[in-house]
């Protein structure tokens, strides 16, 4: 291995290894190819390639439909120690007609290999459709449901709510009573916020742009590498919107999940990198 080869490799695994965590939504996407992925590289080794440059991929499909406990498991040999997979629920949970009723499709999900993944296992993002209303019993029983561990794996959820009823005191109170993370988003579609309510913190970046070469321009990414580290340090970044005033920054630091989602999808691995590197 070449000393540049080196040093990249080395800054890699410390990424991975980091409590600030950036990367993609999926790994299978046709315009990455001979784009992010090197020519000629199999569809079957995309997986390998893009966990060893970025920390994290949030998965997609099992939004759609959950998948077995045995691709779980080739997903988690597929990929270095220290990386990191978050999943999105399957929306039929997220949209039943009452959530307190959710909670044989939950377990399901949960526990119908979810286990498989091992220390690769990152938060489980709960995404709820903008019709969904906040009804704080119905909500409130949801939350109950939510399974704390996973074979001695401390479970992270993730609340992601796209109704402006949402927007309220009362709900961060429950997120925050049941230690959820609310997803922040800097969607221009659905109300976006930055309230932190759990342990850990996770943002979802929908505005990359096809004529940026890294997806957002560089002073953007200077601002979310300095928005990260302050979430990282315990402090709360004061430009973001909020439903509620901050509260003090604290001694105890928090795990960051930053992806890079939709828009201008075949950017987002270069705006990942680009962030990593100088978090990095």
């Amino acid at each position: 291995m070449k000393a540049g080869d080196a040093a990249i490799a080395d800054e890699l695994a410390g990424a991975r290894g980091a409590p600030i965590k950036v990367g993609i939504g999926g790994w299978n996407f046709a315009p990455w190819r001979n784009n992010f992925y090197p020519k000629g590289l199999p569809q079957r080794r995309e997986l390998e390639y893009a966990s060893r440059h970025l920390a994290a991929i949030e998965i997609n499909s099992t939004f759609y439909r959950a998948q077995t406990p045995k691709v779980y498991a080739k997903w988690r040999d597929e990929t270095p120690p220290g990386f990191v997979f978050s999943l999105k629920a399957p929306r039929q949970v997220a949209e039943v007609r009452k959530l307190a009723s959710a909670g044989t499709l939950m377990r399901g999900f949960v526990f119908g290999g979810l286990a498989e993944f091992g220390d690769r296992l990152g938060p489980i993002v709960w995404q709820f459709p903008p019709s969904r209303r906040f009804e704080r019993g119905d909500f409130a029983a949801f939350l109950d449901l939510l399974p704390n561990e996973l074979n001695g794996h401390v479970l992270r959820h993730a609340l992601e709510v796209r109704n402006e009823t949402f927007l309220c005191e009362e709900f961060l109170e429950l997120a925050r009573a049941r230690g959820c993370a609310c997803v922040f988003t800097d969607s221009a579609e659905y109300p976006d916020f930055a309230d932190l309510t759990g342990d850990f913190v996770y943002a979802r970046l929908m505005r990359s742009r096809e004529a940026e070469r890294t997806g957002y321009p560089t002073k953007e990414l200077d601002a979310w590498a300095v928005r990260a580290r302050m979430w990282n340090d315990g402090g709360e970044p004061g430009d973001l919107p909020r439903v509620l005033r901050a509260k003090p920054r604290t001694s105890a630091s928090r795990d960051v999940f930053i992806y890079f989602i939709s828009a201008a999808k075949a950017r987002n691995p270069a705006a990942a990198m680009a962030l990593q590197a100088r978090i990095a």
